[in-house]
């Protein structure tokens, strides 16, 4: 990625303004959101300079999270991976960051696959340069060819297929749009992921593509799919209930330079990881399954008032409101204190209440495992 001192005042500028742009298609006008936005000359440059670096980070912790299924498909010797409206490759160098940080390094078999030819040659180039920087055995294969109509292409089995900011473009401006993502999806998991792969989807962390994910989650669950993460239940999304609720991960991170400076022309912040997310299975075994029975997942930010500490909590059978009161604070439950959103946690003593579930000072509280880069 280019320095922030290599631009001049105008090249910045430019640069901001296109970043901006792309901002704004993808947040407040994504009714507006072109099919092939990124064939524009500058909203790519714009992608490739302040959202691929962000947007290849969140591969990496979903990448983590599958590592902890029991059956530990990220050792294999061999891995055949799929990214299906590729990009520019973004998520494939999350893939080529995450094992190049980890002591097992498998041969990575990969194909990208995106209707923009542009995008394509610029992921054979960042993905020459993130193998080569990882040392890592990779190869790429391109193909040209939209996510709606790669049911034209031969089955072929991958242990992992990827969907990254992908999912919620299809079939935008159609009605029953929810409905035909779901054939697509429920395609893709026949026909290209192998029985022990996984399906991992990443998704803005807005309110509507959050809520339309938990749809596609529900659905996929009633085809007989088995929901590995991040829930830790096995029904129904309960967030769906109220149309007020979504499910989102935003993980602290430490922005590059450039990022920091484009936030400074453009008004815009880039100081955490927001984003919704999926792995799709085949094999039954859930998160719950992985970490013990009696996990939560905290699917909320700390809700701090005057006297008490509150949070949501998801787990096997509902959501709620979980609370400690400041003055109930001991050795047993201090863990509380410092959970955050996306962490698993588990309760010993947990008094359940009218409106929310209380801890209590005999309540002891775990933090099972938390959720990073």
């Amino acid at each position: 990625m280019d320095r922030p001192n290599t631009k001049t005042n105008n090249e910045m500028k430019v640069l901001a303004a296109d970043v901006a742009r792309l901002s704004q298609l993808l947040t407040r006008e994504r009714d507006s959101l072109p099919a092939a936005y990124l064939k524009d000359a500058g909203l790519r440059d714009a992608y490739r300079a302040y959202f691929l670096p962000p947007n290849l980070q969140k591969m990496r912790v979903v990448l983590g999270e599958l590592g902890l299924h029991p059956a530990k498909p990220l050792d294999a010797g061999r891995l055949r991976v799929l990214d299906l409206g590729a990009g520019p490759g973004t998520a494939l160098l999350g893939v080529l960051e995450f094992f190049g940080a980890r002591e097992k390094r498998p041969v990575l078999d990969c194909t990208a696959v995106d209707r923009v030819p542009e995008n394509l040659q610029i992921a054979e180039e960042l993905f020459d340069l993130h193998r080569s920087s990882n040392r890592l055995t990779a190869s790429l294969k391109t193909i040209r060819s939209n996510v709606e109509d790669i049911v034209h292409l031969p089955a072929a089995p991958f242990d992992l297929v990827i969907l990254s900011n992908v999912l919620n473009e299809l079939f935008s401006r159609e009605g029953r749009r929810t409905e035909k993502r779901i054939i697509v999806l429920e395609d893709i998991m026949r026909r290209f992921v192998s029985e022990a792969g996984s399906c991992v989807i990443i998704e803005p962390a807005l309110r509507e593509t959050s809520r339309a994910l938990l749809e596609v989650r529900n659905a996929m669950l009633h085809a007989g799919f088995t929901i590995f993460a991040p829930c830790v239940s096995r029904g129904s999304c309960p967030a769906l209930a109220n149309p007020k609720d979504w499910c989102h991960e935003d993980l602290p991170w430490d922005a590059p330079e450039l990022l920091r400076e484009l936030d400074r022309h453009t008004g815009l912040r880039k100081d955490s990881l927001k984003f919704s997310w999926l792995i799709l299975r085949k094999d039954g075994i859930t998160f719950a399954d992985a970490l013990g029975e009696g996990v939560y997942r905290v699917v909320s930010e700390p809700l701090v008032s005057k006297g008490k500490r509150e949070l949501y909590i998801c787990g096997a059978t509902d959501r709620k409101l979980v609370a400690r009161l400041d003055k109930d604070s001991t050795a047993r439950n201090e863990a509380f204190e410092n959970l955050q959103r996306g962490d698993t946690v588990r309760f010993d003593g947990l008094v359940d209440g009218e409106k929310r579930s209380k801890v209590g000072k005999e309540t002891g509280v775990t933090i099972v495992h938390r959720l990073s880069m």
